[in-house]
């Protein structure tokens, strides 16, 4: 963001005038907007330097590809400035799916994305970009940071995005969610910001053994302490903590594992999201059947924990996490070992 901010400052601008640029920007409006208020013109040298401003900021991040789905998901890969590419997905319901890091360490063995293991972290401005060239495009009003990469392993770039669209940007803290495999760092840091974001916890699983095989780059931080550390969260905030399962057939979707679940979440400020597995190739992992899925959901909320079965997204584009990045630029793909 220092970048950005001296770029504005190079063309005269002082803080107020930042204010408004960035407001613009990132609400998906024209720089050079006529303004509406005498208080709302710049100085000159500003104003006669907009068009170029706007170009350097459409540069941060570029469309390369896009792809359509009949339920309204449109997936995109977006190319940055030194050549390396992430996706950004347009949800339906005005939602958006931004990515934090040029790839991801946590390894998921189920998430195309780890395969690729962390090339970079995006800077707050490229996070910012993904936000600003939806909004060209559509209504935005929900922002996850479900994307690419792990925002605790970006917490500096990921806090300031989310502290600019919470406030210039107009988008309800609790429509900002912060995705993780669950860092300490981040429940204490989360705590202490002015724009609180909802948590998304990816748990997958309440067995940390099996945990460790999944996620094997995440945190060794047993599950109940996790859910211990997101629920104060919630009642900090005031927003249920979204608890993530990659529902895999045969891994996680035991009756054992019901009773694990409601062991854990029942009667807390929580939801569960279950979320049937996104076929990728080379993996041995399996969605289960839909009758099994809709079961599992119906016997959790029958033992007190809200759930939601959730129907992924732009299935018939295999719009899951590092699948378009994948096949774009022709990463093989591992067997897990799991």
């Amino acid at each position: 963001m220092l970048k950005l901010l001296r770029l504005l400052q190079d063309y005269g601008a002082k803080p107020c005038h930042e204010q408004r640029l960035l407001r613009l920007w990132s609400t998906g409006l024209a720089l050079d907007k006529p303004p509406t208020r005498p208080e709302h013109h710049f100085p000159a040298r500003l104003a006669s330097n907009l068009a170029v401003i706007a170009a350097q900021l459409n540069e941060i991040g570029q469309v390369t590809l896009e792809q359509q789905a009949c339920d309204g998901t449109i997936r995109w890969l977006i190319g940055l400035c030194d050549q390396q590419t992430i996706e950004t997905v347009l949800l339906p319901r005005d939602g958006l799916c931004v990515s934090t890091q040029v790839g991801c360490a946590v390894g998921c063995q189920f998430c195309m994305t780890g395969r690729s293991g962390l090339l970079r972290q995006l800077r707050s401005a490229e996070i910012l970009a993904q936000v600003a060239l939806a909004r060209r495009r559509r209504t935005v009003r929900k922002v996850v940071f479900m994307g690419m990469g792990e925002p605790a392993h970006n917490l500096e770039n990921v806090l300031e995005a989310i502290e600019l669209l919470g406030t210039l940007g107009g988008i309800a803290h609790k429509n900002l969610v912060f995705s993780t495999v669950g860092d300490l760092r981040t429940f204490e840091r989360l705590a202490a910001r002015t724009v609180k974001p909802a948590l998304a916890l990816s748990l997958h699983t309440t067995d940390a053994a099996r945990r460790a095989q999944l996620l094997p780059r995440a945190p060794r931080i047993e599950p109940a302490e996790l859910v211990r550390l997101a629920q104060n969260y919630a009642q900090l905030t005031g927003y249920p903590v979204q608890y993530q399962w990659t529902l895999m057939a045969g891994v996680n979707d035991s009756e054992r594992d019901v009773d694990a679940i409601a062991a854990l979440l029942a009667g807390q400020y929580a939801v569960m999201n279950l979320i049937p597995f996104n076929a990728i190739e080379g993996s041995h992992f399996s969605r289960p059947s839909s009758a099994h899925a809709q079961a599992m959901a119906a016997s959790l909320r029958a033992r007190g924990v809200l759930t939601k079965l959730r129907q992924s997204a732009g299935q018939q584009i295999q719009a899951g996490c590092g699948q378009l990045r994948s096949r774009t630029i022709g990463l093989k793909a591992l067997t897990p070992s799991v």
